[in-house]
């Protein structure tokens, strides 16, 4: 797949540098990845991914101390970044519109 928006994760993390290394792990599998649609993306994630709609996935990271959401577009082998944060801050968000 190709990740668009990775500034978006590096602008997180030198923020939270906890956050660099699971994303960091998140990014290389994706990246690799040839998804055709989220069962496999559930596949590779388990219970550390759910899905809403329009095609977005939000993952697990870091242990669940933070949260990343990702539109997937599965024809196109494309998926765009759209929210990367602490579990507080997507507390406050609308993860189907943001």
């Amino acid at each position: 797949m190709q990740i668009i928006a990775r500034a978006t994760l590096r602008a997180f993390w030198q923020r939270e540098p906890r956050a660099e290394t699971p994303l960091l792990a998140w990014y290389a599998i994706a990246s690799a990845a040839e998804w055709t649609g989220p069962a496999d993306v559930k596949r590779a994630f388990g219970p550390g991914v759910d899905f809403v709609g329009d095609n977005r996935a939000i993952f697990d990271i870091g242990g669940n101390k933070f949260r990343l959401i990702v539109h997937f577009a599965y024809p196109y082998r494309r998926g765009l970044i759209k929210f990367v944060g602490t579990h507080k801050e997507y507390d406050r968000i609308n993860a189907e519109t943001i």
